[in-house]
């Protein structure tokens, strides 16, 4: 017993230092960020104590409201390419009777390691209006699909969250794909000797036995579908207007363009109540689910 507490003691001695690192660097700011949202500064005059008043021009705020409505849906995006469609490529590569399923494996993955400006810059010249290859396919099939995809109020926040998940999708399903492997084959052998079919295998053995895993992978895909800030800078610039601001993006904006920092941290302060929000929001429901179960 006292061998046991000497370990304890001698395991906190030395983490304790990096703790106390860690608690510096990460949380020091949020704490700053909180205390700087009830001030207005410019960055050169004395800070103002303003109180709420910050909060309530943020819930006044049109540009707010698109910002947190366009988070939202870029989030979904993400969640829809991100995780339903990596577990379904999962599922199906799985199966191996399928041929290429290292090339196709590898294929989604590259786009992972590309730096976020050729990616933007690649599909920019894909989506130009007048050379790009998507409305050129669409002109020779005669098919009048032809899009300003950039320039279009409608369509471009759409175009900037696919391209973002067209570059992550591939990580999230290494993810997934690593999970649903490393399940004992036991069971998967089980349900087969039982007459279960595949796709009875995979929705009654595999996918509950990927709960964790996807649980996961749906914060990674909300907290980064609300912090989505450089291909709305690289492919948009926000626009047109205010048509592709996040959150990231009008926080940026209002501290380091407009130089209200004070407004810049409340708007930091919603997307950091968001993102926690949305984190208990899913372990609940998941929680929740397995517990039915």
């Amino acid at each position: 017993m006292n061998k046991v507490m000497a370990d304890k003691k001698a395991i906190m001695i030395f983490t304790l230092p990096c703790l106390i690192f860690f608690g510096l660097i990460a949380f020091y700011p949020v704490f700053q960020t909180v205390i700087m949202s009830f001030f207005d500064w410019d960055g050169l005059t004395t800070k103002t104590f303003t109180g709420l008043a910050n909060y309530i021009k943020l819930f006044q705020d049109r540009i707010f409201w698109t910002s947190f409505r366009n988070s939202f849906l870029v989030a979904g995006v993400l969640i829809v390419f991100e995780v339903i469609l990596g577990t379904f490529l999962t599922l199906v590569l799985m199966d191996k009777r399928i041929q290429c399923r290292k090339f196709i494996r590898s294929s989604l993955f590259i786009p992972v390691v590309l730096s976020v400006t050729v990616v933007c810059q690649l599909w920019s010249s894909i989506l130009n209006p007048e050379i790009g290859l998507i409305n050129q396919i669409f002109s020779a099939l005669g098919l009048d699909f032809q899009q300003q995809w950039l320039s279009d109020k409608h369509v471009a926040i759409l175009v900037v969250a696919f391209v973002n998940a067209w570059q992550y999708m591939g990580y999230q399903f290494v993810i997934i794909y690593s999970a649903a492997n490393s399940i004992p084959t036991d069971y998967i052998e089980a349900s087969r000797i039982d007459g279960a079919t595949r796709w009875q295998t995979n929705f009654y053995i595999i996918l509950p036995m990927l709960r964790d895993t996807l649980r996961n992978c749906l914060i990674f895909a909300v907290t980064g579908g609300f912090n989505i800030y450089s291909q709305m800078q690289l492919l948009t610039q926000g626009g047109p207007g205010t048509a592709t601001y996040s959150l990231t993006y009008m926080t940026f904006r209002s501290a380091f363009k407009l130089r209200k920092y004070g407004y810049g941290c409340t708007s930091a302060v919603s997307l950091m109540l968001m993102c926690l929000a949305s984190i208990a929001v899913i372990n609940m429901l998941m929680s929740k689910k397995k517990e039915n179960e």
